[in-house]
Order: structure tokens, then C-alpha cells, then sequence
């Protein structure tokens, strides 16, 4: 059964009393000269529209043991397998770091233990027969406009950490287009899920060039069932998700591959979907 998203009675109730209201005024008193009827019908097209976008279905668990699942809907944009080649630098090491225009300050070194994905971590594509143990794997998902936006969690596990970056320094942006892979520097949650096998997995929430907004409704130390509900992103957008690759093969096909009935990706629900199974 659909439900509206947490937040969404209120954007969708509003307008479609207004549309009522100006209905009926058309209807018996007309003062506008038919303008009240018209300004109705378009307040009843905006409801329409937000109760699309705030919509929260019910979604089927897979109890498979062992996988990922998507955490929001939308097409697969690329998989890749990467490793890491700097991580944001602490106070000591500033004067140390590489400054980007566009992405902010590294450190030239990846995290000493990669996979606890302790702090933000920069990456790049692992060429053919360079793979180690301390590689991940990406999969970016990209949620359209007229996707559902809530975002569920990809494994059972507790929230040990959960980073808002706002972008180069404290400037809020930049806010690419959720469909570029430029986007990934976009304003971001980073949120991590630790297993109680110890294994973590990190989903990163990427704000698009419309509505700018990440609203979490969890927080670190929350305990959470795969599939819960996590947060939402408003409108166009993306989320990111990686696992280490020694433990993971990805499972879905995405627009890189350009295979025949995928043009833009294989499609994936939230909570439904499996991204990576176990190996």
C-alpha cells in the first residue's frame, strides 16, 4: 500500500484543500470571472504532484542471507571496481595535502585501514590486473524527479557514523546534475552500516541541481533492519553505495555496459533489490 513519505502530509494536503476551495467558490460564487475554477485545478495538479514525489510504498525484504539492497530507486548509472588514493586530512596533516578546485583538500594517503571507510576517501577506477584485497566496489544509483525518494538501509546493522559534507570548505555545493558522475561532490550525507559481522558498507546521499535537501531521519548509533526506512533526498539525485570487493560481486547491469534493454541501467527499488551478493 503507497503512504506518504514522513513530511509529505502537510505539502500534499495544502494545496488540495486550496483546489477544493477555489472549485467551489467558482462553482457557486465566481467572483474571479472564472479565474477561481482554473487557479483550483492547478493547486489539484500540485497536490497531484507531491503526493507523487512524497509517496512511500511498501516494499517486499529479501531474506536472502548475505546481500545488499538497494538503498533508493532509480537506474544503475555505472559499477566499478575502485581503490583508494588520498582521504581528508586531520589538523596535523594540512600542510601536507593536495588542494582540488573543485573537490576541496586530500591527503595523499588512503585511510591505513580502507575499508573501515573511516573518514571520506578519494578514489579512482582499479585498471585490469591491478586488483587487491583493500578494494571496493561503487554502484551509483541515479533517482529521477518522478522517482521515490526515500532511501532504506542496505544491510542489517547500527549507524556508526553519518558525515554531512557541504563541499569545498564550508561553501555550501557545488550542485551538478545528479546524472553526471561529476555530481559525486555535490552536497552529501555519508552514512556508515556496520554488520554485526563487523563488516561495513558505505551509502553516500548526493544532492542534485533542483532541490538541494538530504533530510536523515535516523541517527549514528541507531540500530536498523535491512530495508528500514533511513532518510530521503528531495527530488532529482543519486546515491552511491560501497562494499569491499573482496567480500562482494555486484549483481546489476548498469548504462556503461550498454546492454540491450538498459538504456539507462537496470532499474532498482529501494529495500527490494539486490545489488551485491555475498562471495
Amino acid at each position: 500500500m503507497a503512504m506518504l513519505a514522513k513530511g509529505g502530509l502537510l505539502p500534499v494536503v495544502t494545496p488540495t484543500l486550496m483546489g477544493v476551495g477555489f472549485i467551489l467558490t467558482g462553482w457557486f460564487v465566481d467572483p474571479l470571472f472564472g479565474v477561481a475554477p482554473t487557479l483550483g485545478i492547478l493547486m489539484l495538479i500540485t497536490a497531484a504532484f507531491f503526493a507523487n514525489f512524497w509517496r512511500d510504498p511498501d516494499r517486499p525484504i529479501p531474506r536472502d542471507e548475505g546481500v545488499v539492497v538497494s538503498p533508493a530507486d532509480g537506474h544503475v548509472m555505472f559499477v566499478k571496481r575502485e581503490r583508494s588514493t588520498g582521504r581528508r586530512p586531520s589538523k596535523s596533516e594540512v600542510d601536507e595535502c593536495e588542494e582540488d578546485e573543485h573537490t576541496g583538500t586530500w591527503f595523499p594517503q588512503p585511510c591505513e585501514n580502507i575499508l573501515s571507510f573511516s573518514t571520506e576517501q578519494r578514489f579512482e577506477e582499479v585498471p585490469p590486473g591491478e586488483e587487491s584485497e583493500t578494494d571496493v566496489w561503487r554502484i551509483a544509483v541515479f533517482m529521477s524527479p518522478m522517482d521515490v525518494h526515500v532511501n532504506r538501509a542496505p544491510v542489517a546493522g547500527k549507524i556508526i557514523r553519518m558525515e554531512h559534507r557541504t563541499g569545498k570548505g564550508k561553501r555550501r555545493g557545488p550542485f551538478l546534475p545528479a546524472f553526471r558522475k561529476e555530481s559525486e561532490y555535490n552536497e552529501r550525507v555519508r552514512t556508515l552500516f556496520k554488520r554485526a559481522d563487523e563488516l561495513i558498507v558505505e551509502v553516500m546521499q548526493i544532492s542534485g541541481a533542483l532541490a538541494r535537501t538530504i533530510i536523515p531521519w535516523k541517527s549514528e548509533g541507531d540500530e536498523l533492519r535491512r530495508g528500514e526506512r533511513f532518510g530521503m533526498i528531495r527530488l532529482g539525485s543519486r546515491v552511491d553505495v560501497r562494499v569491499p570487493a573482496k567480500d562482494f560481486a555486484p549483481c546489476v547491469i548498469s548504462a556503461e555496459e550498454e546492454k540491450e534493454g538498459y538504456p539507462k541501467g537496470e532499474f532498482v527499488k529501494a529495500g527490494s533489490t539486490i545489488l551485491y551478493r555475498g562471495i
